[in-house]
């Protein structure tokens, strides 16, 4: 397959898609690590070519993009603009709208919030004894748990027990922005006492 060819399958295949140096974790150059910086914290998966690994795309891309430098993105195979076009985009807020109408719909499947019950099980099936509230809705939850296994853990300890239950949705981002309240039995008694926290059935 000729270069020219292997590039425009990959702009057909991929919906957003980043010629950069380096990788999103390890980027070779200030304006892509910048550039991807920028990309990340949309949320929003996109695919990436290394072209100090392949010198021939990077050679040819310029040919086909008309545009001299790295990074070059591209939405649903048409050139977006390098560093200062992505980086002007996110700033006039026109960046997010177009990532999110060019995402697979796979993708936004993937990263739909979880439910209410199913953060409840999650967290039941990992501390057997837990008592679950939860507040608030989407991503954006307050998970309070009582449990008798976090006698004598530390308030980081509890948390991170809890958390440990939930690692896939919050990989995966169908979990994310969460508080976590962890109490034993007898911290949950002196709370309800002191007031200003729903009660949980124990």
């Amino acid at each position: 397959m000729k270069t020219e060819d292997k590039i425009r399958a990959q702009l057909a295949a991929q919906p957003i898609i980043i010629y950069m140096k380096g990788v999103p974790t390890n980027p070779q150059c200030g304006f892509s690590a910048k550039a991807v910086g920028i990309l990340d914290a949309t949320h929003i998966p996109y695919a990436y070519v290394n072209v100090l690994e392949a010198p021939f795309i990077r050679e040819k891309l310029p040919s086909i993009s008309h545009w001299p430098t790295y990074p070059q993105l591209f939405v649903n195979a048409e050139l977006v603009g390098g560093c200062d076009i992505i980086e002007e985009m996110s700033n006039n807020g026109s960046l997010l709208p177009l990532l999110t109408a060019a995402a697979p719909k796979k993708a936004e499947a993937e990263s739909e919030a979880l439910s209410v019950s199913e953060v409840t099980q999650l967290v039941q099936q990992g501390i057997d004894d837990a008592k679950v509230m939860i507040e608030g809705e989407g991503c954006d939850l307050t998970i309070t748990v009582v449990s008798a296994q976090f006698n004598e853990l530390t308030i980081v300890k509890k948390q991170q027990l809890v958390l440990a239950t939930l690692k896939e949705p919050l990989a995966s981002g169908k979990l994310h922005a969460v508080s976590v309240k962890a109490f034993t039995p007898d911290e949950w008694q002196e709370k309800q006492q002191a007031g200003g926290l729903l009660q949980i059935q124990l």
